[in-house]
């Protein structure tokens, strides 16, 4: 055994034991509670590197939906209920609102210009009074144009089928969410904005949860060689910390000239004549960079998953396309001003953002000070998990949850259970995404133009037998299908036209 590994394990044994030594001689209500745990190590052993987030949703049905572990001397709460997300991450925000330290997504890979990673305070409390101001529910009525037109373009590719559905997917989520902040157009396939989409989503997929892997859980790690045990994380994220860069600023030193209107463009008129800060300079390239790769990667992920759901539960193409013939015909194509007249297409949206959340095991809290819930110890430090896609499979909420089901939230005189929306796909409390009313209108006039346009149907093998795609996810801080194929059809002769005539205006 070398040296610095005889030296790294010494030192966190005594770490470990002091912590330990600690804990005991400090009187206090008790730990949530949770798996039983080994001296020392804690939890280590058993906690999951894949799909977390069902590991800890089946482990609440046992220990309850707030559950205690320990890893090498940190203590983690996940929530497993909308009850104690809200009344812990909402209710008591002054207390919930800070982050651990990213040491993976920060410190190694470039994401500390990311307003979603930074610390309670100042700074974060400036780019999110940014972001909410222009994303209001109210504001983003303004942004329909660049929607509407980017889901025709959508729906012309799908038809086309000239590439991999799920390029068209990530060009209409990255052409809406560009131009919104930067105010580019994508123009062609070639534009070097889908390369850096397409890199960062690769980034994010491989990753691992923010602030849940091991060399997180211990920093040090991120200063040992590649081929020491538990630093993979660390490997990647330095080796793909260019495409983050390129993320805040190419795109920032394109839109520099050009004067089209764009969240950037307001930022920079609200500040002309200033001589910046490299802070201020900072602060731009990342309020702006936020919109661009959270909208992007998220709402694509989102699409995917309904093309994959669609698949399982053709029955949702059929009455969704049966909303729409009855509601608007075959001569025209849906618009915002049909959404009202479009439940069902509505409930499709929200059973997208339930069934497998974009974000599933949401990005950690950290606990400002000690605190006790429902007469259970929270430690000053605890990182907080609230596990969205579990708290979306909570069968005291939703009936059968696994299912794609979008007649879940229908009214029982309409044939639906009148079952909740999902509210943790966006977060909570102070940390909510900023972008959450963006992103579900960008999801709705996709998935409108797409049942109105095209049939989703599953791919067939070389003996023409149906392929049934797995229900598979990657892990990361967005978490997409995986690949999977489909075989996408123009609905009608009819479809082809009225698409190609709307996008002949595309780029008027």
């Amino acid at each position: 055994m070398s040296s610095s590994t005889t030296t790294f394990l010494l030192l966190t044994l005594v770490f470990l034991l002091s912590v330990y030594l600690k804990r005991r001689t400090v009187r206090r209500p008790p730990l949530p509670p949770g798996p039983p745990a080994e001296p020392l190590i804690g939890h280590l052993r058993i906690m999951p590197s894949d799909q977390e987030e069902l590991v800890f949703h089946e482990w609440a049905k046992t220990y309850g939906d707030v559950m205690h572990l320990r890893v090498l001397g940190r203590d983690l709460i996940i929530l497993d209920s909308v009850q104690a997300a809200t009344e812990l991450l909402e209710k008591r925000s002054a207390l919930y609102s800070d982050r651990p330290n990213f040491t993976v997504y920060t410190s190694l890979m470039g994401w500390d210009l990311h307003m979603g990673f930074f610390p309670y305070g100042r700074r974060f409390r400036k780019h999110r009074k940014l972001l909410q101001s222009y994303l209001t529910q109210q504001s983003i009525v303004k942004f329909q144009p660049i929607q509407l037109i980017n889901a025709r373009y959508l729906a012309k590719g799908l038809m086309e089928n000239k590439r991999d559905f799920g390029h068209y997917i990530s060009r209409y989520a990255t052409s809406v969410v560009m131009r919104i902040a930067y105010g580019h157009q994508i123009m062609s396939e070639e534009d070097e904005f889908m390369t850096i989409v397409n890199d960062v989503a690769y980034a994010l997929n491989n990753c691992g949860p923010p602030g849940a892997t091991i060399v997180d859980y211990f920093p040090i790690l991120q200063y040992f060689p590649s081929w020491f045990p538990g630093t993979s994380y660390a490997t990647f994220a330095r080796e793909w910390k260019w495409a983050i860069d390129k993320l805040f600023n190419v795109p920032y030193e394109k839109a520099e000239s050009t004067a089209e209107p764009s969240f950037l463009h307001s930022q920079m008129e609200a500040v002309s004549g200033k001589d910046l800060t490299d802070e201020d300079i900072q602060d731009l390239k990342g309020s702006a960079g936020v919109l661009f790769a959270g909208g992007a990667d998220t709402t694509s992920s989102s699409l995917e998953t309904f093309v994959l759901a669609l698949l399982h539960h053709p029955v949702v193409q059929k009455k969704g396309q049966e909303e729409l013939d009855r509601v608007i015909g075959h001569d025209r194509l849906p618009t915002f001003e049909d959404y009202d007249a479009l439940p069902y297409i509505d409930c499709v949206t929200q059973e997208i953002l339930r069934w497998h959340p974009a974000t599933p095991l949401g990005v950690p809290h950290r606990a400002m000070e000690d605190d006790i819930y429902r007469g259970m110890f929270i430690p000053k430090g605890a990182i907080i998990f609230s596990n969205v896609k579990g708290i979306n499979l909570d069968k005291n909420v939703y009936t059968e949850p696994t299912k794609f089901n979008p007649s879940r939230f229908l009214p029982k005189s309409q044939g639906g259970n009148e079952e909740p929306r999902p509210i943790a796909t966006f977060g909570f409390g102070r940390r909510i995404c900023p972008g959450r009313h963006l992103a579900a209108a960008s999801i709705w006039i996709a998935v409108a133009t797409m049942f109105a346009t095209v049939n989703v149907n599953k791919a067939k093998d070389e003996d023409g037998n149906e392929i049934t795609p797995e229900i598979m996810f990657e892990t990361g801080l967005t978490s997409r299908p995986k690949a999977f194929s489909c075989n996408i059809t123009p609905r009608s002769e009819k479809a082809i036209r009225i698409v190609a005539r709307e996008c002949e205006s595309l780029y008027e």
